[in-house]
């Protein structure tokens, strides 16, 4: 397409030269076949089935995963319209935490079907309207069908952890997990205006190499990724009395620029006698709240080692801030900022503060804590692309637990609800009129795209199987799914296999949300590209380098 106007006296220049733009059918197929170019990349990385990718960046660094949203982090996708597909996978995993390939494969299958629709000379506006028209229906059955659960049923919630690692590398352990994963949730849960409301960030994930997934526990407390500062100091350390310090434990420097004139040598020994009894003073001032570990999120005056180590205080120093919230929140303690004003209230308490060596690195631990409102999760592992990729799995299976505390509803999984939604779709598109009633069956027709590409993934035969999902569906078998673990088509809800609602809701909302803004795209519009100077050839290169050889010297 031109860049210029044509009017009657001459052509108007609108855009820099060497600027170009599509024709409109052009830029909507182009947009749709970039989005699904990036469909199609996942759509074998869904499921227990699923496989897993090899990110190899440029350094040569290899990431092995099936996580949706670390797969599209990882590549380096240029064309503006796959990048929207990159923010559909991370608004799904900002909301719920999962089902981020999921919304990614559906939103390819819309793109798809709306293909389909405009080369019949639809337009995209009408196909628009009979998406969001079939989006409300699904989401409307799926409330429908859901059903609450017991926030304080540690079996449902197992259940969904479960559910969601069984698609991960971690999914031989996913029983051990989900004990973990639910207990975690269950500490750090609290209750506001009748609700509960659980914030991941006071679950801290900790990695070390070493030992196996099995090995992978829950600490009723927290990690300190520091070690004891002083030898003489005890590394170990029961029914401790905890001094969080969030100032340095030093003399404090004069605000003003100030020289201090020393005539006699011995007043140089006097001085340093002086900062000793100040640092003295402080360090008693701590143990006389009975304290008995300091741990600090600033440095310590090397002269307070020493008085520390001989009081019996186990010290750890230069801790982050986070970490000293997190340990503020599991042991009761108050960060203090003002040693003047420590009393025993605001020391934290732990059953055992300990050093241990694990990977070759030292830590401290702090365990025992009585009602911790923060907690670590210690993921053991082989190597390192094991420890990753449970991290991400347990971070998946927090945020699913998490979905269902803060909202108790549930659907059962293996492409059940999405059959379900699309037969209600099906139902309902017949009574609108117009060209929007195809927009809205081939709505239905794409979201069968998540028991289909569940089936094939398990290497069976979805020609098969679809069609018998679908007369179960409409005899009314409303919790009929995929069992790829078995190859069976079976109840998914009497296997137990549980998914959050608000997962489900937000693959849909997020999914047409996307694929309604990439229709609404009629052209790319591409700024004028800098001139690249041409390669010089090899006698200009040598030419070159002499010059530069002469004016050197």
């Amino acid at each position: 397409m031109s860049t210029t106007i044509k009017t009657n006296a001459k052509p108007v220049l609108i855009m820099k030269e060497g600027s170009g733009a599509d024709t409109v059918k052009d830029s909507q197929l182009n947009s749709i076949a970039a989005a699904r170019a990036v469909s199609e990349v996942m759509k074998s990385a869904l499921g227990p089935k699923g496989m897993d990718k090899m990110l190899v960046n440029k350094f040569g660094d290899i990431i092995i995963t099936n996580d949706g949203r670390t797969i599209l982090q990882e590549m380096e996708l240029q064309h503006p319209v796959a990048k929207m597909i990159v923010d559909i996978a991370r608004t799904v995993d900002d909301e719920v935490g999962d089902g981020t390939t999921s919304s990614v494969v559906v939103a390819g299958e819309l793109l798809g079907k709306a293909e389909e629709l405009i080369k019949k000379g639809i337009h995209p506006t009408i196909i628009v309207e009979g998406f969001q028209k079939a989006a409300e229906k699904a989401l409307e059955t799926l409330e429908s069908i859901a059903w609450s659960v017991n926030v304080e049923d540690e079996g449902v919630l197992k259940k969904i952890a479960a559910t969601s690692m069984a698609s991960k590398i971690v999914s031989s352990y996913k029983e051990h997990l989900s004990e973990i994963i639910v207990s975690a949730i269950f500490s750090v849960e609290k209750k506001v205006d009748g609700k509960c409301k659980v914030d991941l960030d006071d679950v801290m994930i900790e990695k070390k190499l070493g030992e196996s997934l099995a090995s992978t526990k829950l600490i009723n407390g927290i990690v300190v990724t520091k070690e004891v500062v002083y030898p003489a100091m005890p590394k170990s350390v029961e029914k401790a009395k905890i001094a969080l310090i969030g100032s340095a434990l030093e003399i404090k420097k004069a605000q003003f620029d100030s020289k201090l004139v020393i005539y006699d040598p011995d007043q140089v020994e006097e001085l340093i006698e002086q900062e000793e009894l100040i640092i003295k003073g402080i360090v008693d001032k701590i143990a006389g709240t009975g304290a008995n570990v300091i741990i600090s999120g600033e440095d310590l005056d090397k002269k307070a080692h020493y008085f520390l180590a001989k009081k019996g205080i186990l010290t750890v120093r230069r801790v982050k801030k986070s970490t000293m919230e997190k340990l503020s929140k599991a042991t009761g303690g108050k960060i203090i900022t003002n040693i003047d004003i420590i009393t025993e209230k605001d020391l934290g308490h732990a059953d055992l503060v300990e050093e241990r060596c694990m990977g070759g690195d030292k830590m401290v631990f702090v365990e025992g804590c009585k009602n911790p409102h923060s907690v670590a999760i210690l993921i053991r592992g082989a190597n390192q692309r094991i420890v990753d990729e449970a991290e991400r799995s347990i971070h998946d299976a927090l945020c699913v637990v998490r979905d269902v505390v803060q909202e108790p509803k549930i659907v059962a999984g293996g492409g059940a609800p999405e059959l379900e939604a699309a037969r209600a779709i099906k139902k309902f598109g017949i009574t609108l009129t117009g060209k929007e009633q195809l927009a809205a069956l081939s709505y239905a027709d794409a979201l069968e795209v998540v028991p289909r590409i569940l089936t094939e993934n398990a290497g069976l035969n979805s020609i098969d199987i679809l069609p018998q999902l679908r007369s179960l569906h409409e005899a009314g078998d409303k919790w009929a799914g995929m069992n790829v673990l078995d190859g069976k088509i079976q109840d998914m809800k009497q296997l137990e296999v549980y998914e959050p609602l608000s997962v489900k809701t937000q693959i849909i909302k997020s999914a047409t949300e996307a694929v309604s803004m990439i229709l609404s795209i009629d052209e790319i519009l591409a700024t004028g590209k800098v001139k690249e100077k041409p390669p010089a050839d090899k006698e200009t290169k040598e030419a070159a380098r002499q010059a530069a050889l002469n004016a050197m010297f």
